[in-house]
């Protein structure tokens, strides 16, 4: 029997369903679907927890992922993919090194579930390239009235841009049919750069490399750059230098600085400066997933704003004085990165090139001033939040800031009329 109680990776989201359920094809959760109908209920399916946000809570009936390893399908003449929608991203980029495939790029974390990752709009950084649910070809969606829909640009195409980052509000996905390309080599170029050097940069550097993002160690005036661009053959980190930096230096170490910095604040900007100084330069080519995702051992919570690209140096500028005067001391870096402009009704990158602006803080630190400070900043700059991390935006909030929002809501209404689907996140975001 499964667990009633729930709780996401960061701790900070916890409920307790009134039944647990793991339907094993798209028909059992449509009748899954229709029975909690009929009983006036509501059901949620639940990833892998790694949303800050309360988008996966229920009280109802919690769907989890069954079968994730498979079937699955690969065409590699087609450069396509399907996969079960519960599958973890680390287990699809397993199945697409095997078939000499890639998703063209990726964030720096792969536990993520393939259809929580598209559906609250995860992406990884490249001006010329969009979020991972910009790479959805196709995919299959119960929807509220216990419809099993085969969507794609061409079939149900509304249904299909709604569900493809739908927040888990219009349906169930059961199956993603994702656009791929050849497998590739990535090199990687990760060294510390002066803040002042590297905000009057950026743009250049985002033109000028594949992928490009920087974090911001508060209270300094130090970043750590990483530049990744297409090599021709690897030339892995010796397993010893790996393992310092990223198990000993950016896990171990930094678990006991943050735990110090819990426990005595007043240490946190000289724990910062050893932070910044502690990760040197290096540069080595792996296998494209290998070089763009990371471990994370260290728990935090997180709040993370879209903005257009053009208002980044104002962005950043409000936000260095929300650290100064927030009250609040902030042990974690900054994370800043880009992306190409997308046509996605929810996507936070939706008509216009933009820059991603990462706040987070350690579990169990206060947040909430600095966090909230940095939601006004980035409002003032017409801001949109993940979906899938931390803010405080309301449905009227957000409309004024997509354009296709009432669109989305519109397939909502038909989809899901009885509102199965629906949290205390869902009425936030997009009302009743």
């Amino acid at each position: 029997m499964s667990d009633p109680r729930w709780a996401n990776w960061a701790g900070n989201r916890r409920g307790v369903a009134a039944a647990v359920a793991r339907p094993k094809t798209a028909a059992e959760v449509a009748e899954l679907v229709g029975a909690v109908r009929a009983a006036g209920g509501t059901l949620k399916p639940v990833g892998a927890g790694h949303s800050f946000t309360g988008a996966a809570l229920t009280d109802g009936t919690r769907l989890e992922p069954a079968g994730h390893a498979g079937p699955f399908t690969v065409d590699k003449d087609a450069r396509r993919v399907t996969v079960p929608a519960g599958m973890p991203l680390y287990l699809l980029n397993q199945v697409l090194a095997a078939a000499d495939l890639a998703l063209p790029n990726l964030g720096d974390i792969d536990r993520q579930t393939v259809a929580g990752a598209v559906s609250t709009g995860t992406h990884g950084t490249g001006a010329r390239l969009g979020g991972l649910a910009t790479f959805v070809a196709g995919l299959t969606l119960v929807t509220g009235t216990g419809e099993v829909l085969h969507c794609s640009p061409t079939e149900h195409p509304e249904e299909y841009e709604a569900a493809r980052l739908g927040v888990g509000a219009v349906g169930v996905l059961t199956e993603v049919e994702l656009a791929c390309v050849d497998a590739f080599t990535l090199r990687a170029d990760e060294r510390p750069m002066p803040l002042p050097a590297v905000l009057s940069t950026v743009d250049d550097m985002a033109a000028e490399n594949d992928h490009v993002e920087f974090y911001w160690f508060p209270y300094t005036e130090r970043c750590l750059v990483k530049r990744n661009n297409r090599a021709d053959a690897p030339d892995p980190l010796p397993r010893w230098r790996a393992y310092l930096d990223d198990e000993l230096l950016s896990n171990t170490v930094f678990s006991v600085a943050c735990r110090l910095a819990r426990r005595a604040p007043a240490l946190v900007p000289r724990l910062n400066g050893f932070s910044a100084h502690a990760l040197g330069a290096r540069t080595y080519a792996d296998r494209s997933d290998r070089v763009f995702c990371t471990p994370r051992r260290v728990r935090f919570v997180e709040m993370e704003y879209a903005v257009p690209r053009a208002a980044l140096g104002d962005a950043f500028a409000g936000l260095r004085r929300v650290v100064d005067t927030c009250g609040v001391p902030v042990a974690f870096p900054v994370e800043v990165r880009v992306a190409a402009a997308d046509d996605l009704w929810l996507s936070t990158a939706h008509g216009r090139d933009t820059a991603y602006v990462a706040v987070h803080q350690y579990v169990g630190m206060p947040y909430e001033p600095y966090f909230r400070g940095v939601e006004a900043v980035m409002r003032d700059v017409d801001g949109r939040p993940h979906w899938g991390k931390m803010h405080w935006r309301d449905a009227d909030s957000l409309r004024a800031t997509y354009p296709r929002f009432d669109d989305f809501l519109a397939v909502r209404d038909r989809l899901d009329p009885d509102r199965v689907f629906a949290n205390e996140y869902t009425r936030q975001v997009f009302g009743d």
